[in-house]
């Protein structure tokens, strides 16, 4: 006699404690929890708030949605503002980052002093290359705790794979390239 198996999905003539109906409850109350659409004020705030830190609705949304926050602060890298041979800042970075509403802070590589340029809120001293990932972490946190901004309310702007790791070293609330934040690309 050949013993057959049921089929992907079926739960073998076993009632697992009603699971299904438990979870035909959640989803419904899930669903019920969660409105389908969004008040058209709520989302005329959030444009608003979007431009006002010089990002596109998009981006700033799936952003507030994955952290459930709102983008509190600005952190740039000394290479996404250009600032690689020389303590300054192009024109046109400098005039859009004047326009913004959040606090904006530089993370200066050596041999830079991490001094704040204006119009930059705050300045200090970028990772090392040669950190460990505790301390690279452990610097970065120390930045933010200064500010008292919380890490998932913060947006990195970079321009290498070694600063797309602050990123998830610090538990920020996202990372954009410095072409997508200044609108060199789409």
């Amino acid at each position: 006699m050949t013993r057959t198996f049921p089929g992907i999905g079926h739960n073998s003539g076993q009632d697992f404690d009603g699971y299904t109906g438990r979870l035909h409850q959640w989803r419904k109350a899930r669903r019920a929890l969660i409105p389908n659409t969004i008040p058209v004020e709520v989302v005329r705030t959030r444009l608003r708030r979007a431009a006002a830190i010089g990002l596109d609705y998009g981006t700033y949304a799936s952003i507030r949605a994955g952290t459930g926050r709102d983008i509190a602060a600005l952190l740039f890298s000394s290479n996404a503002l250009g600032m690689i041979r020389q303590a300054e800042m192009d024109a046109t970075k400098s005039a859009k980052l004047a326009r913004v509403a959040a606090d904006r802070g530089v993370l200066v590589h050596r041999p830079w002093v991490a001094a704040a340029i204006p119009p930059l809120d705050f300045a200090a001293e970028a990772p090392l290359f040669t950190e460990s990932w505790s301390d690279m972490r452990a610097r970065l946190r120390t930045v933010l705790r200064d500010r008292n901004v919380p890490a998932d309310a913060v947006l990195l702007v970079g321009d290498t794979a070694f600063e797309a790791s602050w990123c998830a070293a610090l538990r920020a609330g996202g990372y954009l390239t410095s072409d997508r934040y200044f609108g060199a690309a789409p």
